[in-house]
């Protein structure tokens, strides 16, 4: 059998093994594939692994060997799914791998639009603590977290983390989910979406994107936003209208935002919110600590074993 790794960089740029994936089968390991020699890579292969290389419909019936295709990310639209399925082709991905590492990102840049680490680091190395005559200077306001209200808009397994963080700090959480089967945490009190916008001090995007939640943030819920609020999104860029965000921050009518995420990856010239005030913007990688890009290949081993012993997991084109 012959597995074949697409875009192998992005989970392991080097610092980790595929051992787990070879002690299988052998392994043709791609850091990056474009496009157009995907079929040929592909070729002669059962199994395709893949991050964000897409698998298209046109793709995949190109490929009459291939059997399984698992995908390194909880997300998998870059995979023709029914296209898949008219085939019996198996498609599996790997959910919650990154909470621990997301739920800490959500918090790093929680803490720099309320505690300015980062730039106060930069202005010390700059020389303005040794310009200034006193033992002590701020040039942005310091805000403590304890007593304020923390609203997350998806409490599934990354919300509910970040949620556990918000209530140690001090802070009431207000969350919001489909279906609640069983009544939230202490510390932790069920809301509706607009509720949790009119409320929030901070508030942090862990939804999926659906129709339904494509620019959820927009002009009119930034418009029930307190002008004094935070808003952070690790989930999906498109879950923001960007254009109205930007306007939002440079008017003033929120306070900041945190960002790990843009509906365009890399972004392209001329994104409005690089360079909007109090916009911070890391460029996807709260998912990328090495333990989760640890787990996140052990998981997608597993999913190969199990694949191949008739009881696949993880399954999303059932």
């Amino acid at each position: 059998m012959k597995i074949v790794l697409l875009d192998a960089h992005t989970a392991n740029p080097g610092d980790l093994s595929w051992q787990p994936l070879e002690a299988i089968a052998p392994c043709e390991v791609h850091p990056r594939t474009p496009l157009a020699e995907t079929v040929a890579r592909c070729a002669g292969a059962e199994v395709v692994i893949t991050n964000k290389a897409p698998l298209t419909r046109e793709i995949i019936a190109a490929l009459p060997d291939l059997k399984y295709i698992g995908v390194t990310a909880t997300g998998f639209n870059i995979v023709d799914v029914v296209g898949a399925k008219e085939r019996g082709i198996v498609v599996t991905n790997v959910p919650g791998y990154s909470t621990p590492a997301v739920a800490q990102h959500v918090i790093a840049l929680m803490l720099e639009l309320t505690n300015h680490v980062g730039h106060a680091a930069k202005s010390v190395e700059q020389g303005g603590w040794t310009k200034c005559p006193d033992f002590a200077y701020w040039d942005y306001p310091i805000i403590e977290l304890a007593g304020r209200t923390l609203g997350i808009i998806g409490y599934g397994e990354i919300g509910s983390a970040v949620a556990k963080i918000g209530v140690a700090f001090g802070m009431k959480v207000l969350a919001s989910k489909r279906t609640w089967k069983e009544p939230p945490p202490v510390g932790v009190a069920a809301a509706e979406i607009d509720d949790i916008f009119r409320q929030s001090d901070v508030i942090s995007l862990h939804c999926p994107l659906t129709d339904a939640t494509k620019h959820l943030i927009g002009e009119r819920t930034l418009g029930l936003m307190k002008r004094e609020a935070f808003l952070i999104n690790t989930g999906r860029g498109p879950l923001v209208d960007e254009a109205a965000l930007a306007k939002a921050l440079n008017e003033g009518r929120i306070a900041g935002a945190g960002l790990d995420v843009l509906s365009v990856e890399p972004p392209k010239d001329g994104n409005p919110l690089i360079g909007a005030k109090n916009c911070l913007i890391t460029p996807h990688i709260a998912w990328a600590s090495r333990e989760s890009r640890s787990r996140l290949i052990d998981i997608t081993a597993a999913n190969v074993k199990a694949f191949l012993a008739g009881k696949p997991v993880n399954v999303v084109n059932p």
